[in-house]
């Protein structure tokens, strides 16, 4: 595990990094996705109702999700034989990460009231590893796909933007010479 108990999610400061496994047994780590704008979908339990709902949701609009290019994955805190079982139950076409331990779970989650078993979240990181949105929701609530979807388009198309400028600003550098 990388992470660090000190850190906290800010949106515009890097995302801590961490590592987990997957419902196939496959290490997935965040940094390793650095260059694509990644989701990362924090839920309590598999097989409850809003958990189950928010993910099936998910799977519906799977097409509008690829289209954002953006990586996308579910973590929970079940090992990662039972997110296999759901994932299969449900045809859920997204990596779910395994957090037994709830190191990563609590940092991308924590609230200062409610308990880890009480809340979701979802964290919308760029290209460049920033967070872009942060928002952790009690357990009975679940994201909106449009407003997730907009998220992930405005990280990608900010990213697309700088990148753009820094290739004007070589540009320019070229043509002044």
């Amino acid at each position: 595990m990388l992470v660090e108990q000190s850190q906290q999610i800010i949106v515009g400061e890097p995302a801590p990094d961490f590592r987990l496994t997957d419902q196939t047994g496959s290490h997935w780590s965040l940094s390793e996705h650095r260059g694509h704008v990644v989701l990362l979908l924090f839920y309590p339990g598999n097989e409850t109702l809003v958990c189950t709902k928010q993910l099936c949701s998910l799977r519906d609009n799977w097409v509008k999700y690829v289209e954002t290019k953006a990586k996308i994955v579910a973590i929970s805190v079940s090992p990662d034989e039972e997110n296999g079982q759901f994932a299969a139950k449900y045809a859920l076409p997204l990596p779910i990460l395994s957090d037994t331990d709830r190191e990563v779970t609590h940092l991308y989650t924590h609230h200062w009231i409610f308990p880890l078993s009480f809340m979701r979240g979802l964290t919308v990181v760029d290209a460049d590893g920033v967070v872009r949105h942060h928002q952790t929701m009690l357990r009975v609530f679940r994201p909106n796909d449009h407003d997730v979807l907009v998220r992930l388009h405005a990280a990608r198309y900010d990213h697309v933007e700088a990148e753009h400028d820094k290739l004007r600003q070589r540009v320019r550098t070229i043509l002044l010479r």
